[in-house]
């Protein structure tokens, strides 16, 4: 590939786990996040968990046992407590805050919304500062059932083929409110996102080619993906090379 992501066919790449993640950059790092934005990635995914006092932070596992050697999950410490956690690699755990302060004007952000149960605090604070740091217009996230009607119209929400078209059937059915997001997208499928305008994002994760029943390479379903119709990717950056 060339320095940056940036592809001729157009395609739009979102920098999963917070960034470029490898042996050096930590997921959900200032670190890896400055290289996806240097890298020209149109998006980042960023997971987001709230503290045992009501902090919003970018964490991707329950605890802090990788990368922090602390056995303590999030909702049980304290964003003071946690600010004295440092990675393996030097990292310190960040507010979301901070991360979209980073993004404005450079990137575009996916949220991972990791919150157990409704917290509305917390949920009106995520959308405040999406809205804070000029975000929320092209911000997207993946819910949970708990927040789904909350942030219906707030955000795009992803969706699962059926959930869409269920959804259409809704009174306030808005396509602007939803993306459909899977690894394994169908061309039928693909068709009835576009003819209803709603956005289509293919997800190519580490995580799911460690699964046994795994038929098909990373190469194999990116490529799917793209004879589809599939522009914009969610992704590892290991699998950069194939855009």
């Amino acid at each position: 590939m060339s320095q940056t992501i940036k592809s001729e066919n157009d395609l739009e790449l979102i920098a999963h786990r917070g960034g470029v993640v490898n042996s050096q950059s930590p997921e959900n790092s200032l670190k890896a996040l400055e290289e996806a934005i240097n890298k020209g990635y149109y998006m980042v995914e960023v997971d987001v968990r709230l503290t045992k006092d009501g902090t919003l932070i970018t964490h991707h596992d329950k605890n802090f046992t990788r990368y922090y050697g602390e056995d303590k999950s999030v909702t049980a410490m304290t964003w003071e407590e946690i600010q004295g956690l440092t990675g393996d690699l030097g990292q310190k755990v960040l507010k979301l805050e901070t991360v979209l302060a980073h993004c404005e004007g450079r990137i575009q952000v996916m949220i991972d919304n990791k919150i157990q149960g409704f917290e509305k605090e917390a949920f009106d604070e995520i959308i405040n500062l999406l809205d804070r740091y000029g975000l929320g217009g092209e911000a997207l996230m993946i819910g949970t059932e708990a927040s789904t009607e909350y942030f219906t119209g707030k955000i795009k929400l992803s969706c699962s083929i059926d959930q869409l078209k269920e959804n259409v059937n809704r009174n306030d059915f808005n396509p602007d409110n939803y993306y459909l997001f899977s690894g394994t997208i169908q061309a039928e499928d693909f068709n009835w996102a576009k003819e209803h305008s709603v956005m289509v994002v293919g997800a190519v994760n580490t995580w799911a080619y460690a699964q046994k029943n795994k038929k098909e390479t990373p190469e194999e379903t990116i490529d799917k993906l793209k004879q589809v119709g599939v522009t914009y990717f969610q992704i590892d950056s290991i699998y950069e090379p194939f855009f």
